[in-house]
């Protein structure tokens, strides 16, 4: 476990998301990262239309030594990806499932 080697593939992974233009709208997306805190987001921000986009897509953080992803509603297969790049499923936690389930994903529980 290298949580700098953590560190670095989650903030490549969202780089990486971010440089792909939004196809609709004039909507950025926003990578906020807080590195002495292990808080990893990506934010939309613009309009579409009439409609103001402005929310979370995207949150992962590392804690206890594991990467908790705590949203995904991007089309990412965020911890699919994550343990392509050699992160032990085990230390990827499918936080937005709930704790009973996470038993059942093939990723870590807590």
């Amino acid at each position: 476990m290298d949580i700098n080697y953590y560190r670095q593939c989650i903030q490549t992974l969202l780089r990486n998301y971010t440089a792909i233009p939004i196809a609709n709208g004039d909507i950025e997306s926003q990578t906020v990262f807080d590195v002495p805190q292990d808080r990893y987001q990506i934010m939309n921000v613009g309009w579409d239309g009439d409609r103001r986009v402005h929310g979370c897509v995207l949150h992962l953080d590392i804690k206890d030594g594991k990467i908790w992803i705590q949203h995904n509603t991007t089309e990412l297969q965020i911890a699919q990806e994550l343990a392509a790049m050699g992160i032990p499923k085990q230390d990827i936690v499918l936080g937005f499932q709930a704790p009973y389930v996470r038993q059942y994903t093939g990723f870590g529980v807590a």
